[in-house]
């Protein structure tokens, strides 16, 4: 197992904060910086809602016991929750779990590369709303969710659109124009790039597929 992702404290502090806002029906964008200076900005309420366009589909391919690495506040969770599934959402943030499970989600605060429960036998992992990033090497986290699933299983990703920039390194974390966090590694992928970073992990993409403007691709071990 390889060594766990360390979140800065004040980076944790600044996405707790933005979900907080976001569970009471505030407004609390999130600011991502990247050392190139490029920006992202990410809107948590809309995690709280109970569904997204793009998200049916990604929910029907999941058919059995499902883990949903990077939960925040559940909404995915919850769905295969309530559609029958055993599903288990993992998020280093407090503030993420405790608003999962306020939903009705089952949900624990875990980091993907620390023991987990399940290992080798997760019929099916996703990794969306850009949780493709976490730790900042795509191949290494591809290579952990791997590691989890069952031998028949499948890994479901959201990427970057088609000829978007592929990037990794260190970002900051603010809500609009607050001050920043400490640096920490993130990572962004896109679809077209996700052939040979699927290959590195010993993964095999299955397919790819678009609705509502969102990218995502489904694999299997290799």
């Amino acid at each position: 197992m390889t060594a766990p992702v360390t979140w800065p404290l004040t980076a944790l502090r600044v996405y707790d904060a933005a979900l907080a806002a976001a569970g009471t029906g505030s407004s609390a964008v999130l600011m991502v910086r990247h050392v190139t200076g490029a920006e992202q900005r990410i809107d948590p309420a809309l995690w709280c809602r109970p569904e997204l366009p793009g998200d049916s589909r990604l929910l029907d391919s999941c058919s059995g016991p499902t883990l949903d690495v990077g939960c925040g506040p559940g909404r995915l969770t919850y769905a295969l929750n309530q559609r029958g599934h055993a599903a288990l959402g993992i998020d280093v943030s407090a503030e993420a779990v405790r608003l999962a499970r306020a939903r009705g989600a089952t949900a624990l605060r875990r980091d993907v590369f620390s023991a987990l429960p399940g290992q080798g036998r997760w019929r099916h992992i996703l990794l969306a709303d850009g949780n493709v990033g976490i730790g900042g090497d795509p191949v290494r986290l591809l290579r952990r969710c791997r590691d989890l699933l069952a031998a028949d299983g499948r890994l479901h990703v959201e990427l970057g659109a088609p000829g978007t920039p592929t990037w990794s390194g260190q970002v900051q974390l603010s809500i609009g124009d607050g001050p920043p966090s400490d640096g920490f590694a993130w990572a962004a992928l896109a679809a077209g790039d996700l052939p040979a970073v699927a290959a590195a992990a010993a993964l095999h993409v299955v397919e790819t597929w678009t609705e509502a403007d969102r990218w995502f691709a489904t694999l299997s071990p290799a």
